[in-house]
């Protein structure tokens, strides 16, 4: 459930981690295409006390102990799991776009707003019953963010959890994902 504070800002961590995160994200108009107004989320990277303040709060959410290894998508997730998966001593694998990987990889395809996309994971990427952390920087529509769950548990692994920093909600990413464990540190 995500919480709202009189500010207008919610997250599913509370509105001061909401703050925080809402604090560091930038609007650029009309990129990648006219009339897209997007959230450039790299002001919250590059502030080293703030990347550690929300890397903290997605580990304290989901309990160190809670996942084997950290997922992370391409490309800003990667970032993300990194930290996470050195803040808590686990490894991290990335989802990749396709052709990207050197092994045998399961793919996903799924569609974008403007076309299709397809993601992959090595097929060795997890032991049977690994418990996997999946982390993105935003969920807008869900295609992605589905398909990469979709490839984790293809792949072997359980999802244990699914965090992005910012869920764009009125794209219903959130809803394409019924029934999976989502977590936003800031619901815009």
């Amino acid at each position: 459930m995500t919480e709202t504070h009189s500010t207008g800002v919610r997250g599913d961590s509370g509105p001061e981690v909401a703050r925080l995160v809402a604090s560091r994200v930038l609007d650029v108009p009309d990129f990648p295409k006219p009339g897209v107004m997007f959230k450039d989320l790299m002001p919250l990277f590059a502030d080293g006390d703030v990347f550690r303040e929300v890397i903290d709060g997605i580990v304290g959410h989901h309990g160190r102990d809670s996942f084997d290894i950290v997922v992370g998508i391409e490309a800003r997730g990667f970032v993300i799991a990194a930290a996470i998966a050195y803040a808590t001593g686990v490894g991290v694998v990335p989802v990749r776009k396709a052709g990207k990987l050197p092994r045998a990889a399961y793919s996903a395809s799924y569609a974008l707003e403007y076309g299709e996309a397809t993601l992959e994971v090595h097929q060795d990427a997890f032991t049977a019953g690994h418990r996997v952390l999946v982390v993105d920087d935003v969920l807008a529509t869900g295609g992605t963010a589905e398909a990469t769950l979709d490839l984790v548990e293809r792949a072997g692994g359980t999802v244990a959890g699914f965090t992005v920093l910012m869920e764009l909600g009125f794209l219903g990413g959130r809803e394409k994902l019924a029934g999976r464990p989502v977590h936003a540190l800031l619901t815009v």
